[in-house]
Order: structure tokens, then sequence, then C-alpha cells
């Protein structure tokens, strides 16, 4: 589990997400409707679709949210003004980073992104400067209260898993994007799922002591917390002791 991704898990706990819960709808409904604009309206044989629905029900969404969002990527009106962008970038210590937004303004957005790299001590880079760190893999994220860790670790690989991580009250799956919908429906059977996505996965991480990785995680979520950004990938990373110091300060 990288480093953004624990802090994902920590704050889900502590139930700060809550607090953000109508960026995140709005979030949710924006990458819904480009994926019904892009691939038509019937998740059943729009891949892309199917997923962002899903994410939206993962994160408990009102139905009637998701499918009015449906009828408006499908009828074309709001979704047509929306155009995606992957940015590219450094924080501190060298840590590499990638933004992912869907907006109606490019030039708002770079500089908007632009501008929070600066202020906590990051640059924007060119295109491909980090892509090639990363790789497109399907990752399910499982609670394991109550559960056997190493059981649904197992069962997981044997449906087509090709990696997991047992963390702390977590299991992290990593899969094909192609495994994804298969592995989850199995997992799923013996444990509700927290989430299930494609993401986009460090190919090696930079371990960050305490002061560097709270810096660089106020950059992380201060682009997340703009409105055009829909995700931020970074490879940081920290140890466990680290870890349980930036629980505390949540």
């Amino acid at each position: 589990m990288s480093g953004h991704s624990k802090w994902v898990q920590i704050k889900r706990q502590k139930g700060v997400a809550d607090t953000r819960r109508g960026q995140l709808f709005s979030k949710l409904t924006r990458e819904i409707m480009v994926a019904a604009r892009q691939g038509g309206g019937n998740p059943e044989s729009n891949f892309s679709l199917r997923l962002a629905v899903q994410k939206a029900r993962d994160n408990n969404m009102p139905l009637e949210n998701i499918e009015r969002a449906i009828k408006r990527g499908s009828g074309g009106l709001e979704a047509s003004t929306m155009t995606e962008v992957s940015l590219e970038g450094y924080g501190p210590n060298g840590v590499a980073i990638i933004v992912e937004a869907m907006t109606d303004n490019r030039n708002r957005t770079i500089q908007e992104v632009r501008s929070v790299f600066a202020r906590y001590g990051g640059s924007l880079g060119e295109s491909g400067c980090v892509a090639w760190l990363f790789e497109s893999r399907g990752v399910i994220t499982v609670e394991t209260d109550g559960a056997d860790a190493e059981e649904l670790a197992l069962l997981a690989i044997d449906v087509g898993a090709e990696d997991v991580k047992i963390e702390k009250g977590y299991l992290e799956i990593y899969t094909s994007p192609r495994n994804l919908e298969e592995v989850r429906k199995a997992v799923e059977q013996r444990k509700p799922v927290v989430s299930a996505e494609l993401s986009l996965v460090p190919r090696s991480t930079v371990m960050l002591g305490e002061k560097e990785a709270w810096q660089t995680l106020k950059l992380l979520d201060h682009l997340d917390e703009l409105d055009d950004v829909q995700r931020v990938f970074s490879n940081v990373d920290y140890s466990d002791a680290v870890l349980e110091k930036l629980r505390a300060q949540v």
C-alpha cells in the first residue's frame, strides 16, 4: 500500500472524508458523466462507466444521483465540455506525483495545480517526466477486522490477483486491469470491499521520515482538494512508526 493510500485509510477511519462528501460526490458525478459520454449510458457494455458507478456506490452516493449523472453524460450536455487532463510533477524530497483532472478550462486547472505545487515545495513538470514510474493496475482494498487476512489474500491469488499486501486493519489486492471485476466479485463473497478501482501504482517508492512525509502529504491533500482534480497518485511511503505519528496528528 503506497504512503498516500495509507493516508486515505487513516482519514477514512477518523471520519475526515465525511466533511468532504459533497466535493467527493461532485468528482464522482463528473467521472460518471464523462464515462457515459465516451462509451454510452449502459454500464453492462461500458467498462469505464461500470467502474465509475461501482466507485460511487462504494462511497454511498445515492442511486438517484448516479442515474442523473448517467443521463446527463449520455445526453452530452455538460459532459461534452469536460476534458480529461493528466499532469505530472515532483513533490518535496523528489517524490513523483501524477494529477488526473476533469475540467472545462484546461488553462485554469493547470495554473491551479502549478500554484499548489509551488506553495508546498514541489514543481510541475513536463508530460512524461514521472509517468514511467507508475503502471496501471486494479487495486482492491478490504478491511480485515474480524477476518483472516491471509485466507482472503490466498483467495484473491487463486482467482487471479497478481499481488497482495497485508497492512494493519487492511488488505490491498493488486490485479491486472482486466481481472479487477472478477477478483472483486470473488472477494466480496467473503468480505465487503472498501474500494476497487483502476489506479496508477508506483513501481518503486520513496521512504520519508516524519517531517518530510507530513510536508509531502500536505501537498497531496491540497492537490486532491482542488475542484477539478479527480485523483492524485504518488510514490511516497513511510515506516509504520511514522505512520502512527501521522495518525495521531489527524
